[in-house]
């Protein structure tokens, strides 16, 4: 029998990008809201309690309001908002994390999808941290280079407007105040003791993400040369598909953001040396980042094969 699945805010960004890897797969019944009625609270609520699956694609207040309005205990659900990732009683999507943690996804009925920035920064810092080599103490810094839809339909409409700002041709430094809306799951998902100094970056190209962070090797445990960093998390994510960690160079050519758009792969290039270490996560941020990562975890939850609608 086909599961059922709703998409709650199908006409977003992220909604629309979920539509377009799942809309044709034959194992699952994608139900449809008219356009005049989803703003129609008894609406939504049927459509909501009818799935199997529920993808939230809204601002946080809506993802709220709509997980308040399902009484139905089977209905899975899987949120791209920022509301529920610190929640305790939600699974954090990152199944790479861990085997525990894919574990968890397939046992949960609420998944909250990672941030993208958050998916570059927690899949570089939290294997360090876990595998003892990053203090939890360690003064973490983290740039994130992104393509401008990650800002949504306005950003995206004044990016391709006809005449646009000339400011717009040139990376644009945000999140200033130091407290993006990434951070709270980046501290919590890294298992890091002090908030990190993060700061994200937008530029003029559509989509793709490079997050960075850098570390001073006689600050880490055992001391250990960016080469050998690289190996560690080679092995880290050695059984994972769509995390991969590339080969170390020391003189390694230029990172361009955008080089895995169009893909729900990640890659990690680690440099340096022995001294100091950079290490980049590269992937889409539509993709990996946000409406890619939320189908692998609906294959998850599925018992299907992670990579179906995502190759």
């Amino acid at each position: 029998m086909k599961k059922k699945v709703y998409i709650d805010g199908q006409s977003g960004t992220t909604g629309l990008q979920i539509y377009e890897r799942i809309g044709a797969r034959e194992d699952l019944d994608l139900l449809r809201i008219d356009e005049d009625k989803r703003h129609d609270l008894d609406e939504r609520k049927k459509f909501l309690n009818s799935a199997d699956i529920v993808f939230l694609c809204l601002p946080d207040a809506g993802a709220i309001e709509a997980v308040s309005l399902i009484d139905n205990p089977e209905v899975r659900v899987i949120d791209a908002s920022t509301a529920h990732r610190t929640d305790p009683n939600w699974v954090y999507g990152f199944p790479e994390l861990s085997k525990a943690q894919r574990q968890a996804i397939r046992e949960s009925k609420r998944i909250a999808n990672p941030g993208c920035h958050a998916t570059g920064m927690i899949s570089v810092t939290a294997p360090l941290v876990n595998m003892g080599i990053l203090p939890k103490d360690y003064p973490v810094t983290c740039f994130s280079l992104t393509g401008y839809s990650g800002g949504g339909k306005k950003m995206i409409a004044d990016y391709e407007a006809e005449g646009r700002a000339e400011k717009l041709s040139a990376p644009g430094i945000y999140g200033l105040t130091l407290k993006h809306k990434h951070i709270p799951e980046m501290t919590k998902m890294t298992g890091l003791t002090s908030t990190p100094v993060f700061l994200p970056v937008v530029d003029d190209y559509y989509k793709g993400m490079a997050s960075t962070i850098m570390l001073q090797n006689r600050l880490l445990n055992g001391q250990p040369t960016a080469e050998e960093i690289c190996q560690k998390l080679q092995e880290y994510y050695a059984d994972e598909h769509f995390v991969k960690v590339l080969p170390f160079e020391e003189a390694r050519p230029t990172i361009y953001a955008n080089t895995l758009a169009g893909t729900n792969r990640l890659e990690i290039a680690v440099c340096g040396n022995a001294d100091q270490t950079t290490i980049t996560a590269l992937f889409d941020n539509l993709g990996k980042g946000a409406s890619g990562a939320a189908v692998q975890n609906m294959n998850i939850l599925l018992g299907l094969d992670e990579t179906i609608g995502l190759e």
